[in-house]
């Protein structure tokens, strides 16, 4: 199944709406979890280690289906991300040493 990364970028009231849905940002992440579909979750940084967006890696069964499932996270449409991209990815490294 391909690997999708998804990025969304805070808006100017970010921090402060954050606290307010993020426990179904959480739920819908949880989801993906439960379905063994996520790789990495998690918040980016600023230079003061505020949560300025977010990360997500995670597989699905194509391009759309991965923007379908971005594009319903709460922290677009309750105004938390500004912008939201969504891209395929293979993974290159880290290199299987096995052997």
């Amino acid at each position: 199944m391909p690997t999708y990364v998804y990025i969304g970028r805070d808006s100017a009231r970010g921090v402060e709406l954050r606290k307010v849905h993020r426990e179904a940002h959480l739920a819908r992440l949880d989801e993906l979890e439960v379905a063994g579909r996520i790789r990495y979750g998690g918040p980016l940084r600023d230079a003061d280690s505020q949560p300025c967006g977010s990360v997500v890696i995670f597989e699905a069964d194509d391009l759309d289906a991965a923007r379908a499932w971005a594009e319903a996270d709460p922290y677009l449409a309750e105004g938390i991300f500004e912008s939201l991209e969504v891209f395929e990815t293979a993974a290159i490294f880290p290199k299987n040493r096995a052997g």
